[in-house]
């Protein structure tokens, strides 16, 4: 069964939608019996139902959550979206967070779901914002463990914060310069970080040289770049067109050893 773009984003577009109702049922059921929520990227995924239903009741009942694309790309049955996440917390605290989401849709019987959730944010950078706040920190901080304790257990909330192990400011850093130097056309310099062996894709599967990514990267500019988990994520530009780059790295030093890159291809 094949599905076509308009088909996919929408939806996509479903799960913000059900959340700004807050349609608890609606947005449990975008996902497949089986789907696998890691939010963020880094910290214990959420698999199943039931573990989705108490993500909602952790994460997204208890506050305010709208979600702002600035940028969608389909490619095969995976939605990447490059998008704003603006949180409203307890006390009309508000946080605004960058972020990347990917979605792996599947057919569910004759209907397409959501296979799998990947979030792509910063959780030390979010918790350091929250924390500059000031008082109004203190109730939106009790409320979130409250509701971590309740319905994720120790365990949950320990793989909650297993998501503060990211790359970091230095992983940030160095992929940005790596990015620029593909980007002037320095292979010596990629070569570098690059991983003896390591693996790059035109999406996930299809194989691709260092030399073709180079020649995709030249003369483009990484206006955005986020750590979460093991991952460092970027958006690539050139001519008012956007694509993503995921990559996965060793921190000290930098070294990279799997390359995903996204394009779509377009229409007609």
């Amino acid at each position: 069964m094949t599905f076509t773009r308009t088909e996919m984003i929408a939806v996509v577009e479903r799960s913000p939608h059900t959340i700004e109702a807050r349609d608890r049922h609606g947005w449990v059921d975008l996902f497949t019996p089986d789907a696998r929520i890691e939010d963020p990227v880094g910290s214990r995924p959420h698999i199943g139902r039931d573990r989705i239903e108490r993500f909602y009741d952790t994460f997204i009942g208890p506050r305010r959550l709208r979600l702002h694309p600035e940028t969608d790309l389909v490619v095969g049955t995976t939605v990447l979206r490059d998008l704003r996440l603006e949180v409203t917390m307890a006390a009309g605290l508000p946080l605004d967070i960058p972020a990347f989401l990917r979605y792996d849709l599947a057919a569910d019987g004759t209907e397409l779901r959501i296979a799998a959730l990947q979030a792509f944010w910063e959780l030390p950078t979010m918790i350091g914002s929250f924390l500059r706040s000031g008082p109004r920190a203190v109730p939106a901080g009790l409320g979130l463990s409250r509701a971590l304790l309740v319905n994720q257990g120790l365990s949950g909330a320990a793989g909650f914060l297993a998501g503060l192990r990211t790359l970091g400011s230095h992983g940030r850093k160095g992929f940005g310069g790596f990015l620029a130097d593909a980007a002037t056309g320095d292979e010596v310099a990629v070569r570098r970080r690059l991983a003896r062996g390591a693996r790059i894709t035109l999406g996930d599967d299809e194989p691709m040289t260092a030399t073709a990514l180079l020649t995709r990267l030249a003369g483009t500019r990484a206006s955005k770049v986020i750590c979460a988990g093991g991952a460092v994520v970027a958006r690539i530009e050139r001519a008012g067109r956007r694509d993503i780059v995921i990559a996965h790295a060793d921190p000290r030093p930098l070294t990279i050893n799997r390359i995903r890159y996204f394009t779509e291809q377009p229409q007609g």
